[in-house]
């Protein structure tokens, strides 16, 4: 049953990748447009979160933002096939414009290794797969349950020679290692971590559970860290590849600082493009002890 699953997966995602990027973004569209519009659980936890997170927006723009976020979803997940399953040099194709890529090229040239922070904003498939056309990276990731589909992932993700690294102790010690040597590291920072060792930090404004990975890393390493995002152009036009400095405190022995800073890097970014950000995501799920889940369904 667990290969049945595979192959069908396997199947579909080869075939959507025959669509060109319109197909694909227009299918998305329609599709998230449709589920914003049913009773789905994704309409739900999206409209929670920019209740709490964009509370200085009216009614009207929460909503009209809500559907284009769903919108947005649906165009990521009908692209990713195509990262996954087209020739890399059409891929790479689609980045348009750039912005902030001298960034990279000043951090690297300290040859203390780099962090690229990419959160779930824009085509965070494409983002990996630029930086590692252009250099030597690992990227952190978690296991998905059907271990076939692990394999096809790890070889569809590293066709450029991307490493790709687990989220475990044995991945810890070869992010440091990469990073020592001055190599780079992609990590998607918006995620709720699980483990003992994470603190809670906010973000927009509320404490959630934050990972406290970039802030170590950085730490044992020297390692220096930007964020970055594929930015998707109107029209089928293909996407931006942008690159911004973090905000100040990653670095502090402070873990909640740290934290702080990590969560304020990822709301700048999101700030710039909140449309194409997931908020489908349960984000603020995890909450300091005595404090409700936003998303639990209240008791009558």
């Amino acid at each position: 049953m667990r290969k049945l699953k595979y192959y069908t997966i396997a199947s579909l995602l080869r075939l959507t990748s025959m669509l060109s990027l319109r197909g694909a973004q227009k299918i998305g569209q329609f599709l998230g447009g449709l589920a914003w519009r049913l009773p789905t659980k994704s309409r739900r936890v999206t409209d929670i979160n920019l209740d709490i997170c964009l509370p200085e927006l009216s009614g009207k723009e929460r909503k009209a933002l809500s559907f284009a976020s769903m919108q947005h979803t649906g165009m990521t997940a009908m692209e990713i096939p195509l990262m996954w399953e087209w020739p890399v040099e059409k891929c790479l194709s689609l980045v348009r414009e750039t912005r902030g890529l001298e960034l990279v090229d000043q951090a690297l040239a300290s040859k203390k290794g780099l962090i690229l922070l990419a959160p779930h904003l824009g085509n965070w498939e494409l983002a990996g797969l630029y930086f590692s056309s252009q250099h030597e990276m690992a990227a952190l990731y978690s296991p998905p349950n059907i271990p076939e589909f692990e394999e096809y992932m790890i070889k569809v993700r590293g066709r450029l020679g991307s490493e790709l690294v687990r989220g475990d102790r044995r991945g810890l010690i070869r992010m440091m290692e990469i990073l020592r040597e001055g190599g780079v590291v992609g990590i998607l920072p918006d995620q709720s971590p699980r483990g003992k060792t994470n603190v809670f930090a906010p973000f927009f404004g509320m404490d959630v559970r934050t990972m406290t990975l970039v802030a170590k890393l950085m730490q044992k390493t020297g390692a220096n860290a930007l964020v970055t995002y594929a930015e998707r152009l109107p029209d089928a036009k293909g996407f931006r590849m942008v690159v911004e400095e973090t905000a100040p405190g990653l670095t502090s022995p402070d873990p909640v600082v740290a934290a702080t800073a990590l969560n304020q890097t990822v709301e700048q970014v999101i700030r710039q493009s909140p449309r194409q950000y997931q908020w489908e995501y349960k984000r603020l799920r995890h909450r300091p002890p005595g404090e409700p889940d936003p998303y639990k369904e209240k008791q009558s």
